[in-house]
């Protein structure tokens, strides 16, 4: 029996694309992604148009067009020649699993909070305080006449009361309403309310209509109140998932940053001739040129995510095979964007992006330098240059790590995209905002360019965190209270001691 890597990576059992057909998230690309997880290895679109006809979707033709029209390059698909593969580490792919019903909820559906169902009491029952505290809790009472809140009160009462208390009773449920200590509306004839001689509020002995159709319109909103509290999840369970849910995640992100991690650049691209290898974790550059390619592959199986630009063809050209660990594609998640209503449009490169996340000017040399270097034997020239190269790339890495996105600028344009290298669980700087909030320290973090490779916390400065109340908006000031660009932030970190 053959073996499904994409499917063992994902924890689900290969999918079968009839089962799927019908699906309401199945448009052309999710039906892609079940086709390649279903064979488990890579595919023609013609193959896939084959199996789309097999499987009754389409006809292969109009399937295959339908195939070239849904942008079937874009993760968690890459291309590789004619074929279609998947990474099965993109977050995305898990997401569409779970949106195709392929795989269950990462935590557990919350049932619906228990309902105890009681006979309504007869209209000679007087009403309660705990049935006006069920229809009118936080209840919009607006259109509710001042007569019928007046009558309901001391229909619960039992007897009269002040204006005061009645006004009180109501406005303890609910601060929508519009009843006042006014006694001048109930002293007209026919009045169900009658103000007594020491001014308080009673019910008129003629008002037997008025209480009955009173207490039916109070139970007919706690009938309301109780099948809208059948369809509200019980907040004690809620509570419990969500920590369980972020317990996990956070138990995922600390296994994903425990992951030996490694930078690659190298050149030619196509046919390399050097290459500069940067380990991220122990902050190490490692240079190889001409006759020392020979030992790169056996440095880079030492790791378990590689990153480049164009990362899997890079590993390719030089004779590495990556199985089944995670690449990090550093190259721009998306090719263009487009900058006016005439359909102006800006190529989006690497370099780029590193310019306007890192603030770097000229992140990368120049080709042809680098042919130069290569051609007249300058190999210290060409080994700083790959050096320099790669730290440009660390670092829009580093940036990508925090935010979870890369920032683009150019002219007018300041715009976020998603870095694709960064998973969904791993922590960014809005979790370390949090975790100062409740530890109640300020972070650590650097502003502006990218810091220095050899003391990349030189220009280390506190940031205090401030928030809305809610504890979900927050935003971070400086020393003397000014709020700082977050968008700025290079590095951050909680304090050292603490750690």
């Amino acid at each position: 029996m053959t073996t499904n890597p994409w499917c063992q990576a994902l924890g689900i059992t290969p999918p079968k694309l009839e089962a799927v057909a019908g699906h309401r998230e199945a448009n052309t690309f999710a039906l892609l992604l079940v086709a390649l997880l279903e064979r488990g290895e890579p595919m023609t679109l013609s193959e896939v148009a084959t199996r789309f006809e097999e499987a009754g979707i389409a006809e292969r033709s109009r399937a295959l067009l339908s195939l070239q029209r849904c942008k079937p390059a874009r993760p968690p698909v890459y291309r590789e020649g004619d074929l279609y593969h998947l990474d099965p580490h993109d977050d995305e792919l898990d997401l569409w699993a779970f949106r195709l019903g392929l795989r269950p909820p990462k935590v557990d559906r919350i049932p619906p909070k228990v309902v105890e169902e009681t006979p309504r009491p007869a209209l000679e029952t007087a009403l309660t305080f705990s049935e006006l505290d069920e229809a009118w809790r936080n209840a919009s009472l607006v259109s509710w006449s001042a007569q019928r809140l007046v009558v309901a009160v001391l229909d619960a009462n039992g007897g009269p009361l002040t204006p005061a208390e009645v006004v009180s009773a109501v406005t303890a449920r609910t601060k929508w309403h519009g009843l006042k200590e006014d006694a001048a509306k109930f002293q007209r004839r026919g009045s169900a309310v009658e103000v007594l001689a020491d001014g308080r509020w009673a019910i008129a002995a003629d008002a037997d209509a008025t209480v009955k159709q009173t207490r039916e319109a109070v139970r007919d909103r706690v009938a309301v109140a109780r099948r809208y509290a059948a369809t509200r999840f019980d907040p004690a369970v809620f509570e419990q998932q969500r920590a369980e849910w972020e317990k996990k995640r956070a138990a995922h992100g600390a296994e994903l940053a425990s992951l030996s991690r490694a930078l690659l650049v190298a050149f030619p691209p196509g046919r390399p001739e050097a290459a500069a290898l940067l380990d991220v974790g122990e902050h190490e550059i490692s240079t190889f040129v001409g006759d020392e390619l020979a030992a790169l592959p056996s440095r880079l199986a030492a790791y378990d995510i590689l990153g480049g630009v164009d990362v899997r063809g890079l590993l390719r050209a030089l004779g590495f095979a990556p199985g089944e660990r995670r690449l990090a594609e550093l190259g721009p998640p998306q090719k263009t964007t487009k900058l006016n209503r005439r359909g102006r449009t800006l190529k989006i490169t690497t370099a780029l992006l590193v310019q306007g996340s890192c603030g770097i000017g000229k992140p990368f040399g120049d080709e042809k330098k680098l042919a130069e270097y290569l051609a007249k034997g300058e190999l210290t020239k060409l080994r700083r240059r790959l050096e320099a190269d790669v730290k440009s790339l660390y670092a829009l890495y580093e940036y990508g790590r925090l935010h979870g996105v890369v920032r683009l600028r150019w002219g007018f344009l300041d715009e976020r995209i998603p870095a694709p290298w960064v998973h969904r669980d791993e922590p960014v700087l809005y979790d370390l905002k949090r975790s100062a909030l409740e530890m109640n320290v300020p972070l650590e973090i650097v502003v502006g360019s990218a810091p220095g490779w050899g003391e990349p916390w030189s220009r280390v400065r506190l940031a205090y965190v401030e928030h809305d109340g809610s504890g979900w908006r927050m935003w971070l000031v400086d020393e003397d209270g000014f709020r700082i660009d977050e968008a700025e932030v290079q590095r951050a970190r909680l304090p050292v001691a603490i750690h």
